[in-house]
């Protein structure tokens, strides 16, 4: 895949995001740290106070409730914070290309919190999870994508 130059590079998934610019070029990104966010990256159990609780029907016998999966919540909630940073740039004309690289469910997040201007700037989806490899190991997958 080439990387155009001054394109910007999200590397997220529900816990991490790193934001790049690339002042490489096509074929030999350079790719360089904009914006780094982490959040602790909990358990379920680790989130919630207690059991889901219960309610009381008009017959007098109770129901539980459904149990809300705070991890998810949490994860999603990050995302809709990384596509924030897109929508931002995308609004202000900080860039013209977008490379978007997470996993396959945290796109679809992504994609929910998409402006119509970070639409228009995606060139590409990459559906991986690459936030625990290194830079230059982020250029030389993006590099490969496409050569296979």
């Amino acid at each position: 895949m080439q990387v155009p130059h001054d394109a910007r590079v999200l590397v997220a998934d529900g816990a991490k995001m790193l934001f790049f610019r690339n002042e490489g070029d096509g074929q030999y990104p350079d790719l360089k740290v904009l914006e780094a966010t982490e959040q602790a990256d909990a358990a379920d159990q680790e989130i919630k106070s207690g059991p889901a609780g219960r309610t009381a029907g008009p017959n007098g016998r109770g129901s539980a409730m459904g149990e809300a999966d705070f991890h998810e919540q949490s994860e999603q909630r990050f995302l809709a914070d990384s596509a924030d940073v897109l929508n931002r740039g995308a609004l202000a004309g900080d860039y013209s290309d977008l490379i978007v690289v997470a996993p396959p469910r945290a796109l679809g997040e992504l994609r929910k919190h998409y402006h119509s201007e970070v639409e228009s700037r995606l060139i590409q989806e990459v559906p991986k999870d690459l936030t625990g490899f290194a830079v230059d190991q982020i250029e030389q997958i993006l590099v490969g994508i496409g050569r296979d």
